[in-house]
């Protein structure tokens, strides 16, 4: 395989200012790659491959010309749950697997402005419900650390192809940590804003109150230039927020002296099992020779976290996905014999186990009668999460923990315990009941396999996210470690 693909993010973007690499040269280096790797880690649903020989055309075309931005030529690629103007986009699922979008999501908008070349659309948990890639329509995406194991979900194809050095960046959406427990099983980075701070305009929606896109990549470093692109203020989402987007790479080299980590006693508990808190102690060494300080923190109603998001977000979709009834658009029926059958076997049909079961989850918490016992309770609760975060980071700067409670399981694993496989975002799910930005960042290998350590930061802290694990990455070799048959 062509050593343009061992190149991360950043240094492709230095190599395409120092001319040392063209847009083209990097461009057809990562497409021969999807092409030799993908069939056997299926971490892309379509790969656009002559419209990303023309955009690398086009881009080596404006860099000669000296009309270039500081990323045009740049490789991305992109979760399938981003509307992408004209190229097929499915959410993972029967019923949109023949939906040709026609516009641009504000995320691919910007990437495109900014100069980016997109490989494709990358595999997903159908409508980013689940926890392992497993639900998606096109098949299970395959762990390149190990295929017979799961590279987490829903953003499993994106960390999966970044991991595999099939693309050096990845979209991804968290709704419960739909981008920290895949990096973290795949040896990436992954960061989840704040919420509002990337616009959801033309991502298709989960739960929309939890929803945020985010990015995955090799380091902390890829990942402040790929969040600069695409944060920022959207007037078609109403939930867009109206704030200035900072220079997220301005601040990476700065010193963590002083810096105050909190250790959440609820993370580091006896159901933490002892290889994984002994990975987590070698990271807090680190933190520690690098100045920062450690201290306990109590974030008391976190242990409540997983039943109030599996209240909320299933009410959340169910609402949401009742727009795909097989009339407008996407997979239907044949031959329905009235409107009702349309709908119910369009629906039935479409619909994979798990959003089945997520819309029942959601109806019958919405349902009159439930609706205070259920939904309003979990809202309450979560507003209690949210207190108990903006109370410990009043007196540490970020929160850490681990990503994951173990390391990516076995294909088949847990697929017929809901249960189970729910419990796998057990340190994830809190950061987005609070709705403030987490990212997880590579730690020390167990048994050959990945895992990843989490910071949890104030509302629009990403920048302190960033730098703490930009610092980390500087002083260990963990982020460089590379599935050996990849």
């Amino acid at each position: 395989m062509s050593d343009i693909t061992d190149l991360s993010f950043s240094e492709l973007k230095k190599a395409l200012q120092e001319k040392s690499l063209s847009s083209t040269e990097i461009t057809l280096a990562f497409l021969e790659r999807i092409e030799s790797l993908n069939p056997e880690l299926n971490t892309f649903i379509t790969v656009t491959r002559d419209e990303a020989m023309r955009s690398a055309k086009n881009a080596d075309t404006a860099i000669s010309r000296g009309t270039a931005t500081a990323y045009t030529g740049l490789p991305i690629a992109h979760k399938d749950l981003f509307c992408t103007d004209g190229v097929l986009t499915t959410c993972g699922s029967k019923i949109l697997s023949n939906f040709v979008a026609p516009y641009d999501a504000h995320v691919v908008s910007r990437c495109k402005a900014a100069g980016l070349v997109s490989l494709g659309k990358l595999n997903m948990d159908e409508f980013a419900m689940g926890s392992s890639n497993e639900n998606s329509y096109f098949g299970p995406v395959r762990n390149p650390w190990d295929t017979d194991r799961v590279p987490g979900g829903s953003s499993g194809g994106s960390a999966a192809a970044v991991a595999a050095k099939l693309t050096p960046l990845a979209t991804g959406t968290d709704t419960g940590g739909s981008i920290r427990q895949p990096a973290a099983f795949t040896g990436t980075s992954g960061i989840k804003p704040t919420y509002g701070r990337v616009s959801r305009f033309g991502m298709i929606a989960y739960a929309s109150s939890l929803d945020q896109g985010g990015l995955i990549a090799h380091t902390a470093e890829d990942l402040a230039h790929g969040l600069g692109l695409i944060a920022g203020h959207d007037s078609r989402d109403s939930t867009s927020a109206e704030r200035s987007v900072p220079d997220y790479t301005e601040v990476l080299n700065g010193s963590l002296k002083g810096k105050v980590i909190g250790l959440p006693k609820q993370f580091f508990d006896d159901r933490l099992n002892n290889s994984m808190r002994d990975a987590m102690d070698m990271v807090l060494e680190v933190f520690k020779s690098l100045g920062a300080s450690v201290v306990e923190i109590s974030l008391d109603h976190v242990a409540e976290a997983i039943p109030a998001y599996y209240v909320i977000a299933p009410a959340e979709a169910s609402s949401n996905l009742s727009r795909f009834d097989g009339v407008r658009f996407g997979y239907r029926a044949d031959k329905p014999t009235n409107l009702l059958d349309l709908y119910e076997r369009s629906r039935g049909e479409g619909f994979g186990s798990e959003v089945k079961r997520r819309i029942l989850i959601g109806t019958y918490a919405l349902s009159e009668g439930y609706y205070d016992a259920y939904y309003k309770k979990a809202q309450q609760i979560r507003r209690l999460i949210r207190d108990d975060f903006n109370h410990a980071l009043a007196s540490c700067d970020l929160i850490f923990g681990p990503t994951t409670p173990s390391t990516a399981f076995v294909i088949g694993e847990k697929i017929s315990d809901p249960v189970s496989m729910y419990l796998e975002d057990i340190y994830t799910v809190a950061t987005n009941m609070a709705g403030l930005p987490g990212g997880s960042f590579q730690a020390p290998m167990i048994s050959g396999l990945p895992t990843g350590y989490q910071l949890t930061g104030p509302a629009f802290g990403e920048s302190i996210i960033l730098n703490a694990a930009h610092q980390i990455q500087m002083a260990t070799d963990w982020h460089r470690l590379n599935p050996e048959n990849f």
